[in-house]
């Protein structure tokens, strides 16, 4: 059977939902990792001991429909291997001033300027960070980084609009009252350009102020 053949046969099968949940961190001391995961003021889902050899911790970001879990006899993984671990946030800054605020050690926020191989650790955008946020505050563009006890390395991605086609206009959600109220921030103040552009009050901001907040989730053109 040719590539071609196997390629049309697959797409005529209507795809299975996949949702990915699980995310296995490896760390080497589990009531230490637990304690740093509770201290990022993420949900404690399961706390599993069977009292010999076997423990299994999972912890639920704010937001996320995605867990991790860690704990004794789960991974064959060396403690501190887990790295590129994203959490995209709406607002880079705030997110990085709550882990401050907590007490958890984080980097600057960092963006690239278009060149990638350099001496910096490695990131979705290759090998050099540019300190600051991109200076055009575009989705996927600004980072700030942070690690577990053990290494393991995550760093915070701030997505505002995300690519046309990654998101289905239909189905618009928000995954914190947060991540809403930061939308509707960013509704607000393009609505006010608007209004400038008009010359007049919008009566009808309501409409328009959904309008924008699907279009810019969804990727697509937002409303003049």
């Amino acid at each position: 059977m040719s590539t071609n053949a196997v390629r049309d046969i697959n797409t005529s099968v209507a795809p299975v939902d996949m949702k990915f949940e699980i995310v296995v961190i490896p760390v080497s001391d589990v009531d230490r990792a637990k304690q740093f995961y509770a201290k990022l003021g993420w949900r404690l889902d399961a706390d599993f001991d069977n009292g010999k050899d076997f423990r299994i911790i999972q912890f639920t970001p704010p937001g996320s429909g995605c867990s991790i879990i860690f704990g004794r006899n789960v991974t064959p993984a060396a403690p501190g291997s887990a790295q590129g671990l994203y959490l995209i946030v709406s607002d880079i800054q705030a997110a990085r001033k709550e882990l401050l605020d907590r007490g958890v050690q984080i980097s600057e926020v960092f963006h690239n300027d278009g060149v990638y191989a350099g001496p910096d650790e490695p990131y979705l955008f290759g090998r050099v960070r540019v300190s600051g946020p991109d200076a055009e505050h575009r989705s996927y563009r600004s980072f700030a980084s942070f690690r577990d006890p053990d290494g393991n390395g995550w760093l915070f991605q701030e997505i505002t609009t995300r690519v046309a086609g990654r998101i289905d206009p239909a189905a618009t959600t928000f995954a914190s009252a947060n991540d809403l109220a930061s939308a509707m921030r960013r509704a607000s103040t393009a609505h006010g350009e608007h209004e400038k552009r008009i010359g007049a009050a919008d009566a009808n901001w309501p409409d328009w102020y959904a309008a924008y907040m699907v279009a810019e989730q969804a990727g697509t053109e937002l409303p003049k």
